[in-house]
Protein backbone atom coordinates (compact mmCIF):
# COMPACT_ATOMS: atom_id res chain seq x y z
CA UNK A 1 0.00 0.00 0.00
CA UNK A 2 1.28 3.43 -0.95
CA UNK A 3 0.38 6.88 0.30
CA UNK A 4 -1.40 7.83 -2.93
CA UNK A 5 -3.55 4.69 -2.70
CA UNK A 6 -5.07 5.61 0.67
CA UNK A 7 -8.66 6.82 0.71
CA UNK A 8 -11.36 7.17 3.37
CA UNK A 9 -13.87 4.29 3.68
CA UNK A 10 -17.11 4.41 1.72
CA UNK A 11 -19.67 6.70 3.40
CA UNK A 12 -17.14 8.45 5.63
CA UNK A 13 -17.13 11.65 3.58
CA UNK A 14 -20.16 13.54 2.29
CA UNK A 15 -20.08 15.84 -0.69
CA UNK A 16 -20.85 19.49 0.02
CA UNK A 17 -24.43 20.71 -0.44
CA UNK A 18 -24.75 22.46 -3.81
CA UNK A 19 -26.85 25.55 -3.19
CA UNK A 20 -28.74 27.60 -5.77
CA UNK A 21 -28.79 24.93 -8.51
CA UNK A 22 -32.41 25.02 -9.58
CA UNK A 23 -35.78 24.17 -8.02
CA UNK A 24 -35.30 20.39 -8.35
CA UNK A 25 -32.44 20.43 -5.84
CA UNK A 26 -34.67 21.65 -3.01
CA UNK A 27 -32.21 24.46 -2.38
CA UNK A 28 -32.54 26.53 -5.55
CA UNK A 29 -33.44 30.19 -6.06
CA UNK A 30 -32.68 31.71 -2.63
CA UNK A 31 -30.33 28.83 -1.69
CA UNK A 32 -31.73 28.36 1.82
CA UNK A 33 -31.09 32.00 2.79
CA UNK A 34 -34.71 33.16 2.82
CA UNK A 35 -35.87 36.30 1.07
CA UNK A 36 -34.31 39.76 1.49
CA UNK A 37 -32.38 41.10 4.44
CA UNK A 38 -28.74 41.41 5.38
CA UNK A 39 -28.10 37.68 5.75
CA UNK A 40 -29.51 36.92 2.31
CA UNK A 41 -26.95 39.11 0.54
CA UNK A 42 -23.49 37.98 -0.48
CA UNK A 43 -20.92 38.98 2.13
CA UNK A 44 -23.72 40.12 4.41
CA UNK A 45 -23.70 39.12 8.04
CA UNK A 46 -23.39 40.75 11.45
CA UNK A 47 -20.04 40.99 13.21
CA UNK A 48 -19.35 38.82 16.28
CA UNK A 49 -20.88 40.33 19.43
CA UNK A 50 -23.47 42.41 17.52
CA UNK A 51 -26.86 42.26 19.25
CA UNK A 52 -29.10 44.02 16.77
CA UNK A 53 -28.48 47.52 18.08
CA UNK A 54 -28.94 46.55 21.73
CA UNK A 55 -25.99 47.60 23.87
CA UNK A 56 -23.57 44.65 23.50
CA UNK A 57 -22.56 42.55 26.49
CA UNK A 58 -18.91 43.62 26.37
CA UNK A 59 -20.03 47.26 26.67
CA UNK A 60 -22.66 46.63 29.36
CA UNK A 61 -20.15 45.08 31.76
CA UNK A 62 -18.04 47.42 33.91
CA UNK A 63 -14.32 47.68 33.34
CA UNK A 64 -12.27 46.22 36.18
CA UNK A 65 -8.70 46.72 37.34
CA UNK A 66 -5.81 48.08 35.37
CA UNK A 67 -2.54 46.96 33.78
CA UNK A 68 0.59 48.09 35.56
CA UNK A 69 2.93 49.21 32.78
CA UNK A 70 5.89 49.23 35.21
CA UNK A 71 5.45 45.59 36.26
CA UNK A 72 8.63 43.52 36.36
CA UNK A 73 8.63 40.03 34.81
CA UNK A 74 11.06 37.67 36.51
CA UNK A 75 12.29 34.38 35.10
CA UNK A 76 12.00 31.63 37.73
CA UNK A 77 14.75 29.13 38.54
CA UNK A 78 14.48 26.56 41.33
CA UNK A 79 17.29 25.23 43.52
CA UNK A 80 16.85 21.73 42.03
CA UNK A 81 17.76 23.16 38.59
CA UNK A 82 21.18 24.27 39.88
CA UNK A 83 22.34 20.73 40.71
CA UNK A 84 23.51 20.31 37.06
CA UNK A 85 26.37 22.79 37.61
CA UNK A 86 29.80 21.72 38.82
CA UNK A 87 30.98 22.29 42.39
CA UNK A 88 32.10 25.90 43.19
CA UNK A 89 30.72 27.31 39.91
CA UNK A 90 29.65 30.95 39.73
CA UNK A 91 26.08 30.83 38.39
CA UNK A 92 24.75 34.08 36.93
CA UNK A 93 22.23 35.15 34.26
CA UNK A 94 24.58 34.35 31.37
CA UNK A 95 25.37 30.85 32.66
CA UNK A 96 21.68 30.11 33.28
CA UNK A 97 20.75 31.30 29.77
CA UNK A 98 23.49 29.14 28.20
CA UNK A 99 22.23 26.12 30.14
CA UNK A 100 18.72 26.72 28.77
CA UNK A 101 17.14 27.35 32.19
CA UNK A 102 16.15 30.92 31.28
CA UNK A 103 14.64 31.88 27.94
CA UNK A 104 13.07 34.97 26.42
CA UNK A 105 12.79 38.51 27.74
CA UNK A 106 12.73 39.20 31.47
CA UNK A 107 13.71 41.83 34.02
CA UNK A 108 15.88 39.48 36.06
CA UNK A 109 15.96 36.04 37.61
CA UNK A 110 14.32 34.97 40.86
CA UNK A 111 15.64 31.91 42.65
CA UNK A 112 13.00 29.78 44.37
CA UNK A 113 13.53 26.99 46.90
CA UNK A 114 12.02 23.85 45.35
CA UNK A 115 14.34 20.84 45.48
CA UNK A 116 17.72 20.30 47.10
CA UNK A 117 21.37 20.78 46.24
CA UNK A 118 24.35 18.91 47.71
CA UNK A 119 27.38 20.91 46.54
CA UNK A 120 28.38 24.59 47.02
CA UNK A 121 27.68 27.19 44.32
CA UNK A 122 27.95 30.96 44.12
CA UNK A 123 24.65 32.22 42.69
CA UNK A 124 24.24 35.78 41.38
CA UNK A 125 20.58 36.66 40.76
CA UNK A 126 18.26 39.68 41.03
CA UNK A 127 15.94 38.15 43.68
CA UNK A 128 15.97 35.11 45.93
CA UNK A 129 13.48 33.51 48.32
CA UNK A 130 14.44 32.79 51.94
CA UNK A 131 14.04 29.02 51.42
CA UNK A 132 16.34 29.07 48.38
CA UNK A 133 19.00 31.08 50.22
CA UNK A 134 18.82 28.69 53.19
CA UNK A 135 19.25 25.59 50.98
CA UNK A 136 22.22 26.99 49.07
CA UNK A 137 23.95 28.22 52.22
CA UNK A 138 23.30 24.84 53.90
CA UNK A 139 25.18 23.20 51.03
CA UNK A 140 28.12 25.57 51.61
CA UNK A 141 27.36 28.00 48.81
CA UNK A 142 26.40 31.67 48.72
CA UNK A 143 23.79 33.91 47.10
CA UNK A 144 24.60 37.41 45.84
CA UNK A 145 21.84 39.80 44.81
CA UNK A 146 22.86 41.89 41.80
Amino acid sequence: MKLHELSPPKGARRSARRLGRGPGSGRGKTAGRGTKGQKSRSGGNVRPGYEGGQMPLQRRLPKRGFTNIFKKQFAVVNVRDLSRFEKDTVVDEVVLARAGLVKGRHDGIKLLGQGDIDHPLTVKVRRCSKAARARIEAAGGSVELV
